[in-house]
């Protein structure tokens, strides 16, 4: 990518309203928006590249926009087939994100912002704090760059990695407004995933914006005294507010929550704890997801001793509450849940 694109606007941020506008601007006719949306949403890399499209409309998009794709700098690839890319933008900000085979398909895990404020102790993408929020076509082009990389479709994207999303609720929500429409990528809202660690009042709203749109909660704690430990959000949203909020999510959607929870050693993984956890969780539309937390090296926490998940699952399960244990990919490559970090 030549960096003078920074001067330049991403053409992956806009909708086709959006470019209609922008082509109608150019003196060309509102179908032409389309077909731009349709080639920029295909990963093309230049302009030049849309056939279909008059040279005068292509030179001038090419002055005022870049098609929107991140270089890539690094890429590692695991021994189970995970790839973790660090990719970097015309102002040369970094992110990670992360290509997953599942037995139901490709999936990627993409970052929403570079670095993170929320300060969660256990988490490499909090290390440096935040530089900055991505917009909707960085996000897309995380995509559309693991597409081109891997010569393989993407049919379930994961907004968890690098970032809080609904810190960036506007441009989060932009993206997946973008990449469902299906004049471009088409993707199902049912197969997004956007994970956070408890915002409340962005929580209601995303009920009410994207209620087809899967909803993960990074909770780690049976309790507010351990998650204010972990995760300094706590302080702000009371554990039982959240568990309120998310129980009046599943009722004004009728989806279910999937909550996050990361073994830590010593920390949150105790019989009672899971007891604890167990005693929130049981009797409504919610999925727990246990973590055995992947180490940071720069951080205190180890993950919980497989006798440790065993019975934490076992608890949950004896209280009838759904729970299942990630399948960890990528650890030999640090691209596991809560190893993504700004380089």
């Amino acid at each position: 990518m030549n960096k003078e694109s920074y001067k330049k606007k991403n053409i992956l941020s806009y909708d086709p309203k959006e470019l209609s506008e922008i082509v109608s601007g150019f003196g060309e006719k509102a179908f032409r928006a389309r077909q731009v949306f349709g080639w920029v949403t295909k990963g093309i890399e230049s302009f030049e590249e849309m056939t279909n499209v008059p040279a005068k409309l292509i030179s001038s998009l090419d002055q005022v926009y870049y098609t929107g794709l991140p270089d890539i700098i690094t890429e590692q690839r695991d021994k189970d087939g995970t790839i973790k890319c660090l990719y970097e933008f015309p102002d040369f900000t970094r992110v990670e994100s992360v290509f997953m085979r599942y037995k139901y398909g490709n999936s990627i895990c993409i970052s929403s912002q570079a670095g993170c404020r929320m300060g969660c102790s256990f988490c490499a993408s909090t290390l440096n704090g935040l530089e900055r929020n991505l917009t909707a076509g960085e996000m897309f082009g995380e995509v559309l760059k693991m597409i081109k990389l891997t010569g393989e479709d993407i049919r379930h994207i994961v907004i968890m990695g690098m970032g809080e999303p609904f810190d960036n609720y506007d441009e989060v929500s932009k993206f997946l407004r973008i990449i469902h429409d299906k004049a471009g990528y088409g993707i199902s809202y049912r197969n997004i995933t956007v994970s956070t660690c408890g915002l409340i009042p962005a929580i209601k709203r995303f009920a009410k914006d994207f209620p087809q749109v899967n909803l993960a909660v990074s909770l780690h704690a049976p309790n507010n005294n351990t998650r204010r430990k972990l995760m300094p959000i706590a302080s702000s949203y009371q554990y039982n507010e959240l568990i309120d909020a998310c129980k009046e999510y599943t009722k004004q959607t009728g989806r279910r929550i999937t909550f996050e929870y990361a073994l830590i050693h010593g920390v949150n993984d105790s019989t009672e704890d899971a007891e604890e956890l167990a005693k929130h969780l049981k009797g409504w539309l919610a999925h727990v997801n246990l973590i055995p937390l992947n180490k940071v090296k720069e951080k205190k926490y180890e993950g919980s001793r497989s006798n440790a998940v065993v019975r934490f699952r076992d608890i949950l399960e004896k209280n009838n509450v759904p729970v299942t244990v990630r399948r960890t990919l990528g650890s030999d490559i640090d691209a596991a849940c809560g190893q993504l970090r700004r380089i």
